[in-house]
């Protein structure tokens, strides 16, 4: 059964940065996102967490309005989507590099730039000095390491400096440093008011998440803190929690 988390309706407070009600998205007779309803506050990081195939991904392309749903809505910044203009507000960090290799560190940064409508050099000194990738400007993406190339992913996400941000699997294949300095570049971004949804099936991660939102099958199966969650599944350890609130269910998706 879905977990619908209803909207706070006294008004107090700023409005939700993201909004879903009734979200589906079918493809055939597989329903990947399966009636997510939620509200989701700004200046936050949520973590989506569930294993590979439970909807993530086709959540957070709904969310960012570049797959329509089969049913419901998404909101982000007050703005139903999809929405061409809405984009410029919104960052999206995919799970694979979408960098281009042939050109140079700052080619890709000032071609991102460019789509999104932001000129000059100011802007990629700043993502620059984000990912701290100063020191490779000129070289060309192709010759990078992984973990660089994710740094750079990140930077081209950030290059228009967008209120919200959606970061799918964005730690995946990066050593542990590098996992940790990412996460103290979230940290930061939404200690300035960024909103930021990751997705991810890294249990450990989950505590660096203000709130988490548990998915299997296309379905939010439970919503909290990392210690609601784990005192409402009754065990001490996330995973197991995941495990004992989704049923076990097998996921083929």
């Amino acid at each position: 059964m879905a977990l619908h988390v209803e909207p706070d309706l006294d008004g107090a407070g700023p409005p939700p940065a993201i909004r879903a009600h009734g979200l589906v998205k079918s493809f055939g007779t597989l329903r990947a996102v399966d009636d997510v309803t939620f509200d989701l506050a700004p200046g936050r990081i949520y973590g989506l967490l569930g294993p590979n195939g439970s909807g993530k991904t086709t959540l957070i392309r709904l969310l960012t309005g570049l797959t329509v749903p089969t049913a419901g809505w998404a909101e982000v910044l007050g703005t139903r989507m999809p929405s061409r203009p809405n984009l410029g507000r919104i960052g999206y960090m995919t799970q694979t590099d979408g960098v281009y290799t042939a050109l140079t560190v700052s080619e890709n940064l000032h071609f991102f730039g460019a789509v999104y409508g932001v000129d000059g050099g100011e802007p990629v000194e700043h993502a620059l000095g984000i990912v701290d990738l100063a020191g490779r400007r000129s070289s060309i993406v192709g010759t990078l390491s992984g973990g660089q190339r994710r740094r750079l992913s990140l930077a081209c996400a950030l290059i228009h400096r967008p209120p919200v941000l959606f970061l799918d699997e964005p730690t995946v294949g990066v050593d542990p440093l590098l996992r940790v300095q990412f996460w103290a570049h979230f940290r930061a971004l939404t200690d300035a008011g960024t909103t930021i949804v990751v997705s991810s099936h890294v249990m450990d991660e989950a505590d660096r998440c203000d709130e988490l939102l548990f998915v299997r099958s296309g379905t939010i199966i439970a919503r909290g803190t990392g210690q609601e969650i784990r005192v409402q599944a009754g065990t001490a350890d996330l995973e197991q929690a995941f495990l004992r609130l989704g049923g076990n269910v097998e996921v083929t998706r």
